[in-house]
């Protein structure tokens, strides 16, 4: 049987609205991963990250962030200060909410491309303060950021099965109607 055979099964699963047995979600998000381009991947995790059934994109973003190797936090938190623009992200620096990100940028407001070694002093917690702001002015955000981490499945099962059977249910909803 191959992977789009199998995979239609499970995401059957997931359309119905069946719970999968524990531990499998894992798994299966695996499959879809490997299965499935990851446009697909990144609008599923794109309606789950806005999902009432999963935390705000916010603190998902922190979760991911923290859980993200440091030239995955760069492209985040770079993209996070384009989203932002001068404006937005001078008052949110100058808010004082933000103290690791401020003294790396200074309290200029400007958003130049942060290394990865940069990107990694920055906290988690920084990190949904900044997403949450950034949303409120650009929703969009959150759409960029799950295209990021659809190309990193792995950092994505940190988020735990909760929200992965999310992510899978969104997939197979999206599959199914295509």
């Amino acid at each position: 049987m191959d992977l789009m055979n199998m995979l239609g099964g499970v995401l059957q699963q997931y359309a119905s609205g069946a719970t999968p047995p524990a531990g499998q979600v894992e798994q299966h998000y695996d499959q879809a991963t490997q299965a499935l381009p990851s446009s697909t991947i990144a609008n599923a995790l794109s309606a789950a990250f806005r999902s009432d059934q999963t935390p705000a994109f916010s603190q998902i973003a922190g979760q991911l962030f923290g859980n993200s190797g440091s030239a995955q936090q760069a492209t985040v938190l770079n993209t996070l200060l384009a989203s932002a623009g001068p404006a937005v992200l001078s008052r949110i620096l100058s808010s004082g909410n933000l103290p690791a990100l401020s003294s790396i940028l200074g309290n200029t407001g400007s958003s130049p491309q942060l290394t990865p070694a940069q990107a990694a002093q920055v906290p988690p917690e920084e990190i949904q303060h900044l997403a949450n702001h950034v949303e409120q002015h650009d929703p969009s955000i959150v759409d960029q950021v799950s295209q990021i981490y659809a190309q990193h499945p792995t950092i994505v099962k940190t988020l735990g099965g909760a929200a992965l059977s999310v992510a899978m249910a969104k997939i197979a909803q999206h599959v199914t109607h295509t």
